[in-house]
């Protein structure tokens, strides 16, 4: 029963410091409130900044990938309780990230600056990013997503049962609409600058490559199931006209 209570004390732990991680997250990419952001902090040279910001962001990468694979799920079973497992890679990726915040270097080199109805359009869209990645984590299972189901069915002494294959709400126009929700998240910026550029397009590479994994990941899984759901939904960009063609395609 100890054990039991420590896991799920665990789990409440690493979920507390990923919701501070991710409200950080708010303040630093959009310059908002928090102390040190992506264009607030000491400046330096451009190649220190680069090469800084680069290692970071290559470290969070390898962290968040490498540990959401099945073959290191399969090996961190030797030494962790499938309870822990997911509250283990929630709490490293926290600590991971708030590294970057700490550790990052800004480039205040401004490559466009907007105003009037362009920023306001553009700081709406970077709020609905927000919105759209934290709101898709409550379509499927958010709980599940960052660890605290398993640890409260673990201390009731239950077994962990595994996920199925759900595609509710904005599931049904992309396959990855949390994915989408960061990227506008970290594209619309009334302000864009060096550093948050550089921020955005590494960002942008690692979950266009990610989510091959992610995607082959799922297939193993799932099988037909989620091969018939990629040939109908788009991974990233909605199909704003694909009911109009597929109600007026012959049959």
């Amino acid at each position: 029963m100890v054990s039991r209570l420590l896991i799920l004390l665990y789990a409440l732990v690493s979920y507390a410091l990923f919701t501070v991680s991710f409200l950080y997250a708010l303040g630093f990419v959009g310059n908002y409130v928090v102390p040190k952001s992506i264009d607030v902090g000491p400046a330096m040279n451009w190649s220190e900044a680069i090469v800084v910001n680069l290692a970071l962001m290559s470290l969070f990468a390898v962290q968040h990938s490498v540990m959401a694979r099945p073959a290191f799920k399969r090996w961190s079973a030797k030494f962790l309780a499938p309870a822990c497992q997911r509250s283990t890679y929630v709490l490293l990726s926290s600590l991971t990230l708030i590294l970057l915040f700490w550790q990052w270097r800004p480039i205040p080199t401004v490559i466009w600056q907007t105003d009037g109805v362009v920023a306001w359009l553009l700081t709406s869209l970077h709020w609905l990013g927000w919105l759209i990645a934290f709101a898709s984590t409550h379509m499927i299972d958010h709980f599940d997503l960052f660890g605290v189901r398993q640890a409260f069915v673990a201390w009731r002494g239950a077994k962990i049962s595994g996920q199925s294959f759900r595609t509710p709400l904005l599931y049904k126009i992309v396959r990855h609409p949390i994915m989408l929700g960061f990227l506008l998240a970290f594209w619309a910026a009334p302000v864009m600058t060096a550093g948050h550029l550089l921020f955005a397009l590494a960002n942008t590479a690692y979950i266009l490559v990610a989510l091959q994994f992610e995607e082959r990941d799922l297939i193993a899984e799932f099988g037909a199931t989620y091969q018939d759901y990629r040939r109908r939904v788009p991974m990233l960009l909605p199909r704003l006209f694909a009911r109009r063609q597929t109600e007026g395609a012959p049959r």
